[in-house]
């Protein structure tokens, strides 16, 4: 089997721990690409975030926002936004329940200051440092500090929001998910980390996304090679012809992976596609 594409997730796994990409990691995409190999992004995050964080690595392509948009070499091949009557519903539950929340468009992230602040390398740098246990207590106890004007939030006047909207990040614990996914039956949740909750459409997910981009340059799913370490990788790495857990990914990753490679501050990536002769 020939790989003919890699998608990547961001974070926890193109990135190491102190929110940087190893140099062997470089080595490994530049080698893929000088062998007409396809390489690109599969992130949560949106397009803009995301050519922040990995400026210095070109790509590409890029399925973000969980699948919802993809671009490949600038031209965006699928974009699945919230429906008219969806959006509102968030909004208003958001409004309701005074909830943090982040809503993103194709050129944009517009929302809670707070959020932004949780999606930054800096936070997700912090959060890497402390005891697991206390990771989603910390965080969301933060990010709730630090936000002036949690009681008077009104995403409804939200200029953005005349756009087409493919996800909204809310702050939302494992416990509060179940009522949200009540009011929401249109939605579908994925999380990337443990204090808040990306919303997508319904049916949306990573690997959506790349068979969209897959059917666009009429490539086989069983020759693309996926690297992910969160829960919302599961569907990505099962879907795809190699699907590859960091060392760092949560058990029930590395349980449903192909292969399960050396961690993301330990030239993973690299040591996986060498194992596979895609470099």
């Amino acid at each position: 089997m020939k790989i003919k594409a890699v998608f990547f997730d961001i974070d926890g796994t193109l990135l190491n721990d102190h929110g940087s990409i190893l140099p062997s990691t470089k080595r490994a995409i530049a080698l893929a690409r000088a062998q007409g190999i396809y390489c690109g992004i599969a992130t949560g995050r949106g397009l803009p975030n995301v050519k922040q964080v990995i400026s210095s690595l070109p790509m590409d392509m890029f399925v973000t926002y969980n699948g919802q948009y993809v671009i490949h070499h600038d031209h965006v091949i699928y974009a699945h936004p919230f429906d008219v009557t969806t959006l509102k519903e968030i909004v208003q539950y958001a409004h309701e329940h005074k909830r943090q929340a982040l809503f993103g468009s194709g050129d944009k992230m517009m929302g809670s200051l707070t959020m932004r602040i949780g999606q930054s390398k800096l936070f997700s740098h912090l959060l890497n440092h402390l005891p697991k246990g206390e990771v989603f207590h910390f965080g969301s106890q933060l990010l709730k500090k630090l936000s002036p004007n949690q009681k008077a939030l009104r995403y409804q006047q939200l200029s953005i929001l005349q756009e087409p909207i493919y996800q909204c990040v809310m702050l939302c614990s494992n416990r509060e998910l179940v009522e949200m996914q009540q009011f929401l039956p249109n939605c579908d949740f994925q999380r990337s980390n443990p204090y808040s909750v990306d919303i997508v459409p319904k049916g949306g997910s990573k690997i959506k996304g790349i068979k969209e981009f897959a059917d666009y340059l009429g490539i086989e799913m069983s020759e693309i090679m996926a690297f992910g370490d969160h829960l919302n990788d599961l569907e990505m790495l099962a879907g795809v012809g190699i699907g590859v857990a960091m060392g760092n990914a949560q058990e029930i990753v590395k349980q449903k992976a192909d292969f399960v490679t050396l961690s993301n501050n330990h030239d993973g990536i690299y040591y996986a596609m060498k194992q596979f002769e895609v470099i």
